[in-house]
């Protein structure tokens, strides 16, 4: 089967790649060795967030998030997003230390997305919030979107445009005869023009049948929901310095993440969870917000997920092989960044550049320069 570029991965950044390229009239084809969504991007928290983002990142970041106010729309298809603001708490007087500093360097680079608060703002925010907290710092534009539903949204409005989904089909071979990309899997041949690796917590082993070489890890973060509890926080909530993450849902269930790590068994495509990191996690949000002491879990879980020893993703094109390009590595932190690499990989594709500056997502950036 034939296709001008040949996606490997049906996560978020393989699903919106899908999108945007076949949007601009390319024949797009995706495998996918499970099924849509079944790793990492169905089953994350699903924040949407801007708030806190690496330097490196925030360009890219604040340019997907005013897609998001509006993908519902262009998708024809209810992606779950809610703009709910989000709240990262100063547990102290060093946190606000930490704030403002950043504060400083955001403003000098021309970003301003960030609000400090002070004690009295944050409480008009969060009226339930601990007595030790002094303070935070808020994003307006953020929020979170359903996983599930995001990536199936992005798929089915690819598929008619005509891309190709094909699921159960893992790829065992990749070669390059020509200028055309040989993509073989148990039980088919693929050929492209292009191909891109959004292969997720599975993305080395195809960047090495490229021709790339990346430090990637992968590991199991773990979430857990509540029971139904009466309303208390309307904004998403994180720590400047803790591992503390949760929203609360429109039924009253929470959703409480903070990146604490399971075990991941990548060969049997399984993870297990740590419940002694589990209690760590809650025992967090119980001392940010007491009303949690309270909580009743439901369920928890996990997922498998590509991490970079910098937690900056990989992003651009092969440093090794032409028509070669690569999305993967988001580090637990790509949801939200799913819009906009999906568009940059289609104009990659299309125009052979993007305004954005992707040096810091190089896939060779970790290589020793030889001098």
């Amino acid at each position: 089967m034939n296709a001008e570029v040949i996606i490997i991965g049906g996560g978020i950044q393989g699903c919106a790649s899908a999108y945007y390229l076949a949007q601009a009239g390319v024949k797009v084809i995706v495998l996918e060795k499970d099924w849509v969504s079944r790793h990492a991007s169905g089953v994350n928290a699903g924040g949407v967030r801007s708030l806190g983002r690496h330097i490196a990142e925030v360009p890219l970041s604040i340019a997907s998030i005013e897609m998001w106010q509006n993908l519902s729309e262009e998708l024809s298809a209810d992606t779950g997003f809610r703009r709910k603001k989000l709240i990262n708490i100063a547990a102290d007087e060093s946190d606000m230390q930490t704030l403002r500093a950043r504060e400083r360097q955001m403003h000098a680079l021309g970003y301003y997305h960030e609000q400090i608060l002070d004690d009295k703002e944050l409480r008009q925010h969060l009226p339930n919030v601990a007595e030790h907290c002094v303070g935070g710092v808020l994003s307006h534009t953020d929020g979170y979107a359903i996983p599930y539903h995001t990536t199936s949204a992005y798929r089915r409005a690819a598929q008619a445009l005509g891309a190709v989904f094909i699921e159960g089909e893992a790829v065992e071979n990749i070669r390059k005869v020509g200028q055309d990309w040989h993509i073989q899997s148990q039980t088919s041949d693929y050929q492209a023009r292009h191909l891109v690796n959004c292969a997720g917590a599975w993305a080395d082993k195809i960047a090495v049948m490229i021709g790339d070489n990346v430090p990637m890890s992968y590991s199991a973060p773990m979430l857990m929901i509540t029971t139904r509890m009466p309303h208390f926080a309307t904004p998403v909530v994180g720590a400047v310095s803790r591992p503390l993450s949760f929203k609360q849902f429109e039924n009253g269930t929470v959703l409480i993440g903070g990146g604490a790590k399971g075990f991941a068994d990548r060969e049997h495509n399984r993870t297990r969870l740590d419940y002694q990191k589990l209690a760590v996690g809650a025992q967090n949000v119980a001392e940010f917000f007491p009303i949690m002491k309270r909580a009743s879990i439901n369920r928890m879980w996990s997922g498998l997920e590509a991490y970079m020893p910098d937690n900056l993703p990989v992003i651009g094109f092969s440093p090794s092989s032409e028509n070669a390009l690569h999305a993967f590595g988001f580090s637990a932190h790509g949801f939200q960044m799913g819009p906009i690499v999906g568009k940059i990989i289609s104009q990659l594709i299309i125009n052979r550049k993007t305004s954005f500056d992707l040096t810091p997502f190089k896939a060779d950036r970790f290589e020793r320069k030889v001098l």
